[in-house]
C-alpha cells in the first residue's frame, strides 16, 4: 500500500472551532439537520471532557501504526489527530508515547476508529481519545498509508480541516467550510432547548409544546381506562377460548 502525505490543508477558523467547542455534540448534531455524527462506536475513554479542532486525517494498515508517526509532524496547535483504517482493526495502535508527543505540538485530541492502549495514562496525561476499541494488542511500523486525505469513518467522511467535536455523547464532524454557520445554528438550537427546559420546568408536557397529542390521534392511539383495558383483555381471551 502506497500512500501520500499531504501537507498545509485548509482548515476551518479557530474563532468558529472554538466556538462550537461551546456546545454539545447532540446540539451541534441537531442544528446542522442531524447530520455529521460519526459512528456510535467511537466512544471516550474519559468521562466529562468536550474538545473541539481541525482535524489531521490518518489512513493505516490495520495493525500498523507508521503513518500515525508520519501524522504527528504535520499536526499542530488546535488540531485533533482522526485515525482509520483500509479494514476494520481493533489492535492497540495508540497509546501514551504518542499523546506525549501531540501535547507536546498542542494537540487536543484524538479520534481512532480502532483501538487505543495505555488508557489510564491517557487520563492521567489529560489527553481525550475516543476510539473503537481498547486492546494491549501491539503493532507493526511496516505499511504505507495517508496523512490528510479524506478519510470515511462508518459512512461519513471527514476530510482534513474539518471541524470535529467530540464528548460523551459521541463525535461529530462539522465540514470547514459550514463551521460559521454550524455556530449560528447551535446558537438558535441552543436558545430554543433553554425555552423548552424552561417550560418543562414549569410543568408543561411535551406533548402540548410539541403538538404530540394530535398525531396520537391521528396514528389511532386511544386512551382507555385501567378498568376498561382489563374488561376488554378479558373478552378478547373469553372469545377465544369459546372459538378453541
Amino acid at each position: 500500500m502506497s500512500g501520500v502525505i499531504v501537507t498545509g490543508p485548509p482548515k476551518a477558523e479557530a474563532k468558529d472551532v472554538d466556538a462550537l467547542a461551546g456546545y454539545g455534540v447532540a446540539i451541534v448534531h441537531e442544528a446542522m439537520g442531524r447530520t455529521g455524527l460519526l459512528p456510535a462506536r467511537l466512544r471516550p475513554v474519559q468521562q466529562g471532557v468536550r474538545v473541539a479542532g481541525t482535524a489531521v486525517t490518518v489512513l493505516s494498515w490495520p495493525g500498523d501504526n507508521l503513518m500515525i508517526h508520519a501524522a504527528v509532524e504535520q499536526c499542530g496547535a488546535g488540531d485533533i489527530l482522526v485515525v482509520t483504517t483500509t479494514s476494520p482493526s481493533t489492535d492497540g495502535m495508540f497509546g501514551e508515547l504518542f499523546a506525549t508527543a501531540l501535547q507536546r505540538r498542542g494537540v487536543r485530541g484524538l479520534v481512532i476508529d480502532a483501538g487505543v492502549r495505555d488508557t489510564r495514562e491517557l487520563r492521567e496525561l489529560g489527553f481525550p481519545a475516543w476510539s473503537a476499541a481498547v486492546s494491549a494488542q501491539g503493532t507493526a511500523k511496516a505499511t504505507g498509508g495517508s496523512v490528510n486525505v479524506p478519510v470515511a469513518l462508518g459512512g461519513r467522511v471527514v476530510r482534513p480541516g474539518d471541524v470535529i467535536l467530540a464528548d460523551d455523547d459521541g463525535v461529530v464532524v462539522v465540514p470547514r467550510e459550514r463551521a460559521r454557520a454550524a455556530v449560528e445554528a447551535s446558537e438558535v438550537h441552543e436558545a430554543k432547548e433553554a425555552a423548552t427546559r424552561a417550560a418543562f420546568q414549569d410543568g408543561q408536557l411535551g406533548l402540548d409544546r410539541y403538538g404530540l397529542r394530535e398525531k396520537l390521534t391521528r396514528l389511532g392511539v386511544t386512551y382507555v381506562s385501567y378498568e376498561d383495558h382489563v374488561r376488554g383483555e378479558t373478552h378478547s381471551q373469553d372469545g377465544a377460548g369459546a372459538g378453541a
